[in-house]
């Protein structure tokens, strides 16, 4: 393998309600994936628990934690321990009553790098999530990892071209999305189903289109309450091509190779950065544009 060649891991399983037990279950992924040769893994969102944005309660904010705090220091043991970088979404506790979807990055050594707060927060039924999360303030973000130039969304934003952009503009070569979507369980048409998954898949395949990166989804999978989550955790290379994608149903640890290289060969072939007409973009900041 060379050195612009680097081996991905996504980590898609289905959770239970003790977070002790999740996070224990993640790091036995982790140990799987390291010892298949991963060096980046990601986790997928909120791993730690249920998806509890389904309702709006309150009971949930017990799970909160600090960023650092006790499960990444649990995992920084892990990345140093298997020399793997690892990205973990986690439900942080910022302050007393302000909190946020967040995901920590921890390098190769074991460093704590950062972490990025998620942006875009829905409001839709079995997604509540403005009842628990503030909207993030940092940015988007790239992390300078021990073996690639990563950035990190979650999932959400992985519906928004802009997110995407900037941080690729910000130098990412991968941009990894832990993810928690699946479809209403009282869905029972297949061609329903079907365009909702295609639609998330093509989105986030336009988004590596667009930037001439590698993208990576990492979802959940199983039954929760009113929602099955549809899996398919997949990575996506600089032109849209899945190169490796998990199934359905079933708990996985996703391996694909990201040959770094061909970020340049499509930039140069298909330069949509170098054409790009920036002073016709500031209507951007607009919500809508009325003539």
């Amino acid at each position: 393998m060379s050195r612009e060649t680097v081996s991905i891991a996504l980590v898609q399983t289905s959770c239970g309600e003790k977070p002790a037990e999740n996070l224990e279950k993640a790091c036995k992924k982790i140990r799987e994936a390291a010892a298949d040769g991963a060096q980046i893994v990601c986790l997928q969102e909120l791993f730690t628990t249920l998806y509890f944005c389904q309702t709006e309660d309150y009971e949930p904010f017990g799970h909160a934690e600090a960023i650092p705090g006790p499960s990444t220091d649990r995992l920084q043991e892990l990345a140093c321990e298997l020399e793997v970088v690892i990205v973990a979404s986690l439900f942080e506790k910022r302050a007393r009553g302000l909190y946020h979807n967040t995901a920590a990055v921890i390098d190769a050594d074991g460093r704590y790098l950062g972490k990025y707060r998620k942006m875009h927060i829905p409001d839709d039924p079995g997604f509540y999530e403005k009842f628990y999360f503030t909207p993030g303030d940092l940015g988007y973000r790239v992390f300078d990892t021990r073996y690639a130039r990563i950035g990190v969304l979650i999932c959400w934003d992985q519906w928004y071209p802009e997110a995407a952009r900037l941080t690729a503009l910000r130098g990412a070569e991968i941009l990894f999305y832990p993810t928690a979507i699946g479809w209403a369980a009282a869905e029972r048409s297949e061609e329903v189903r079907i365009a909702q998954q295609q639609a998330w898949k093509t989105i986030q395949r336009s988004h590596a289109i667009a930037n001439g990166v590698f993208v990576a989804a990492a979802n959940r999978v199983g039954i929760e309450g009113e929602l099955e989550f549809w899996g398919n955790s997949f990575v996506s290379d600089p032109f849209g091509q899945v190169i490796a994608e998990a199934a359905h149903r079933d708990e996985a640890v996703l391996m694909a190779s990201c040959d770094r290289s061909r970020i340049g060969f499509y930039r140069a072939h298909w330069p949509f950065l170098r054409d790009r007409r920036i002073e016709t973009y500031g209507e951007l900041q607009k919500r809508f544009i009325e003539e």
